[in-house]
């Protein structure tokens, strides 16, 4: 049994904006590490990003929706033509990943766009060689769907989209 903790996910601050821009990943994950400049924290301020704070109002993680969570590559691989589904991203920060607490946070994140924005069928994209990532999006009951190469920086990287349809 896992003791879930309770999450609160607000829309994006400047303050946390920052905070997240400024998280460093570990290789093979520092893909995922932003830079603090000015145009990723504006990105971030986005209305489709939300940040997560732990029950002791600790950031955590932040999820966003839509455009903002797709990969370019996704695009040519024709990933993005249902109009049913919604586009989800999400990150944990540096020092809660690889530590049993991705469960947790993505069952509260999708409860909160069931809830808050009556999201029914999700999909999202990952690296492939994040196995720690897709076992819990599988634990959730996403399926790979699609492989596909997207570049990051000047490599290219093989992803895989996972789709979920939540029972009504």
């Amino acid at each position: 049994m896992i003791a879930m903790s309770t999450y609160s996910f607000q829309p994006m601050t400047k303050k946390y904006a920052t905070i997240i821009c400024s998280w460093k990943y570990d290789h093979p994950y520092s893909m995922y590490s932003m830079d603090s400049s000015d145009e990723s924290i504006q990105e971030l301020m986005e209305e489709t990003y939300y940040y997560a704070l732990d029950k002791e109002n600790v950031l955590i993680g932040y999820i966003c929706i839509g455009n903002t969570a797709r990969v370019p590559g996704g695009y040519v691989a024709d990933i993005y033509t249902n109009n049913e589904q919604i586009d989800i991203g999400l990150g944990l920060s540096p020092d809660r990943t690889g530590r049993g607490n991705g469960l947790a946070f993505l069952t509260h994140a999708i409860r909160f766009l069931d809830t808050n924005l009556k999201i029914r069928h999700l999909q999202l994209v990952v690296a492939a060689f994040n196995e720690r990532a897709i076992k819990v999006y599988e634990r959730v009951g996403f399926r790979k769907n699609v492989y596909f190469m997207s570049k990051v920086d000047d490599q290219e990287i093989q992803f895989v989209s996972m789709n979920l349809a939540l029972e009504i």
